[in-house]
This record gives structure tokens, sequence and C-alpha cells, in this order.
């Protein structure tokens, strides 16, 4: 079957962009048939005219949203629209550098049915980024690696520059919030075979960027709604359940140590405390984590000595949050403690996501 390439391109006042943006998208896609989707959120700056114009001498359908913003939702109206049997997604701004798109449709033909255009991988990169950008791009990604497991296949799940094959996501069953609609498609679609291509992110040519506070409050609700999507936010109800649990736990077998023995008040301490973390271990083992374990003997010995490790620097994390609240910061002992724990918890569970059960 022949192939037929579709590229959706969101715009909203980018008329300094448009035209080198399509005349270099359609040279660089000289070799292919192929289509050019503008998805327009009602420009004021003059892009839908120019955008009209184009179409007489490229492949380009326009579409203009009255009703409606946002990248997100502009990029799954264009993929609707599209006749392709491979989609691509990019930006408006140049900072895709339409050259990379043959080599992204080449991944495609050679049997991906994902391809991500990566700033992580060798080859790939950021240059013109200051110190707060990467840091900021470095703390969403280890967000979305360490809450949604599955987006850890590729190193770059936060790109907007992306091809895929559309017959492997179900649109109806799409909610994107901001600007991640990889992410989104990728944890929602059947993609066996995602592939990365390096390409280096640049520096926007014309306009200004829409990138701001909102987008990060919207990145993050669009975390917890993928969470609870692919069942990751319940696991971390169960890991919160298993917690309390474990808290009884100790907070029993401490009692009864105090009761039938004379220990050193701290030495009455350790039997609860490891048995709360046994008892955490094989809860989360069997419930919150079962779809990650093997029935192996050796891995399960390997995964508890594992959690072991984490429960015990997460209760030093809680001892030492909470003494130094208490010493520094003149709160009270059950505040400290509080904090503390919830530190410690978020340790725990992280840990246990990459490590004891990655």
């Amino acid at each position: 079957m022949k192939e037929m390439l579709s590229v959706v391109i969101p715009t909203y006042n980018e008329k300094g962009n448009v035209t080198p943006l399509i005349t270099a998208v359609h040279e660089a896609l000289s070799g292919c048939e192929h289509e050019i989707i503008i998805v327009d959120d009602n420009s004021s700056d003059g892009t839908i005219d120019i955008v009209e114009k184009l179409k007489k001498k490229f492949p380009v359908k326009l579409f203009v949203r009255r009703d409606e913003k946002g990248l997100a939702t502009a990029v799954i109206h264009g993929i609707r629209q599209a006749t392709g049997n491979v989609v691509a997604v990019m930006d408006a701004d140049l900072q895709h550098p339409p050259d990379i798109l043959p080599k992204l449709y080449e991944a495609m033909l050679k049997g991906a049915d994902m391809a991500i255009a990566s700033r992580y991988v060798k080859g790939g990169g950021c240059p013109n980024w200051g110190l707060f950008r990467r840091v900021t791009s470095k703390v969403a990604l280890r967000i979305a690696h360490i809450l949604l497991p599955s987006s850890r296949r590729v190193k770059d799940p936060m790109s907007g520059f992306f091809m895929f094959r559309p017959e492997k996501v179900d649109l109806t069953v799409l909610k994107p919030i901001g600007y991640k609609i990889a992410l989104e498609i990728m944890l929602v679609g059947d993609f066996k075979n995602i592939v990365e291509v390096p390409f280096i992110f640049r520096e926007r040519s014309a306009g200004q960027s829409k990138l701001k506070v909102q987008t990060q409050v919207e990145y993050l609700s669009h975390i917890l709604s993928l969470m609870s999507r692919t069942g990751e936010f319940w696991r971390f109800v169960k890991f919160i359940g298993v917690g309390i649990s474990g808290t009884l736990v100790n907070i029993g077998v401490q009692s009864l140590v105090t009761t039938f023995t004379n220990w050193d008040t701290k030495l009455q301490l350790i039997p609860g405390i490891e048995v709360s973390i046994i008892t955490n271990f094989l809860l989360n083992d069997f419930f919150t984590f079962s779809d990650r374990r093997t029935g192996k003997v050796g891995s399960f010995f390997g995964r508890l000595g594992k959690y072991n490790v984490i429960a015990l620097v997460g209760a030093f994390i809680n001892w030492g949050v909470a003494s130094l609240l208490i010493s520094h910061a003149a709160l009270d002992v059950y505040l400290s403690n509080f904090i503390g724990i919830i530190i410690a918890f978020l340790w725990n569970y992280f840990f246990s996501m990459i490590w004891a059960w990655k």
C-alpha cells in the first residue's frame, strides 16, 4: 500500500514563521506524497491570510477554529482531518527543523509505529537553552518517568515533534491538557515499536513564546489525568494504604516488645520498624506492584533487599527532617514529624518505582 504523510501544524499568531515553515516542510518531503494541515486558533496577526495564499502553491489544508484554543486540541483536530497512513506533528515556530521529517519518515517505513524527534538521545540537544529552562525540562521529564512508568520507553516523551500511525490510537479517548500531546498519544495508544531520532532544538525565529506558568500547571494536571487513566494513580493510592497498615504494624509490634521485654527504649523500636518494612514489602509485592514482579525466588529476595534499603533510608529521612524542623524552625514536634513522614513517603514511593519494582 502506498504511504501518504500528513503533517499537522497548530498555529496561533505565527505570521513571521508560516511561509518559511511551509516552504521548508514541502521541500523536505519532496520525495513522498504529503499534505500539510494547518490548524489555526483564529490568529489576529494575519497568519490565516498568509496560509490562504500559500494554499495556491503548496499542498496545504487550513482549518480555523473560532471557538476553541489550545495546542493539544488543535493537534487532535488536525489528526482527524488527516488522510495519510502516517501523521506527523510539529510546532509552527521553526524550533522543530523540517529537515528531520524525512528521518522520522524513514524510521516509520522501516517498521516503527511511532517515531519521536528526541533532544535527549545521542546527537540531539538544546544548546541555546539557559540553566532555568534546562532544569525545568529535566524535572518535568523525571516526573513523567517516575509517575508514568510506560513513558520510560523513550528518553524524550515530552517532545512535540513526532510521527505515528493513526490506527494505533483511538482518538475518542484522548483527553489532552496543555502542550504534551505526544505523551498522551504514546501512553493511550497501542505502540509496540517506538523509535527516537536525534534533533537539535532551535531557537524561535519569529513571534513570541507561548510558554507561561500556566503551562506548568497544565502539565501537572495532565500527568494526574494520565495517572488515573493508566492505573498509576490507583497504584499510588494502594501504596498509601500499605503505608498506613505498616504504621499500625509498627505500633503493634513496638507495644508487644515493650510489654514483654526489658530492652532499652531505643532498641524496642527496631523490631517494629523491621516487621513493618517486611509486611509493607509483601503487600506492595502482591498488591501494589503485582504487575511488575516475577515468580523467581532470587528476584523476590532481591526486591526485598532493595525495599529494605529504601525504607531504612526513608526512616532516616523522616527522623532527619523532623529533627531539623524542631531544632531550626521551632515547629511543633507532631507537625515536624508529619512533614518528615510525607517527605519520607515520597522517597519510598519514587525509589520503589524506579529501583525495587522498576
